[in-house]
């Protein structure tokens, strides 16, 4: 186990209320709900780039440096091999394209978190 000073999701769990929509961004496989609240399955899982964190409706995500363990590309692989996590796409919540033939942005807007194709980003931004 090599330990680095990088960047991580934190979780606060008195802000978590387990409702899971962190789970499904994160490509990784790095996130799973426990006793109802979301949690770091391992630290080398996470590669922060926090993608679950535009998506929490509590806020409870955000991005620390500290030292963590290296993130892993081999066992992010051998994680996702051995998980029966189910594929969810996430869609726009203005045109509901999916991620699966638009790129989504996770965003954060007038306090509510959603995901944002962007084909419908500058109409959002431009009004």
């Amino acid at each position: 186990m090599v330990l680095v000073k990088r960047t991580i999701v934190k979780i606060d769990e008195e802000l978590c209320d387990g409702c899971g929509a962190c789970i499904s961004p994160c490509a990784e496989g790095a996130l799973t709900l426990i006793d109802g609240k979301a949690k770091i399955i391992r630290e080398e899982l996470c590669d922060g780039a926090g993608f679950c964190i535009g998506v929490c409706p509590t806020g409870a995500l955000t991005l620390e440096e500290r030292v963590a363990e290296e993130f892993s590309e081999l066992e992010v692989e051998k994680n996702l091999r051995q998980s029966n996590t189910t594929y969810i796409p996430q869609k726009c919540n203005f045109c509901s394209n999916t991620e699966d033939n638009k790129y989504l942005l996770p965003i954060k807007h007038k306090g509510e978190s959603m995901w944002c194709c962007t084909r419908c980003l500058p109409r959002l931004i431009h009004g």
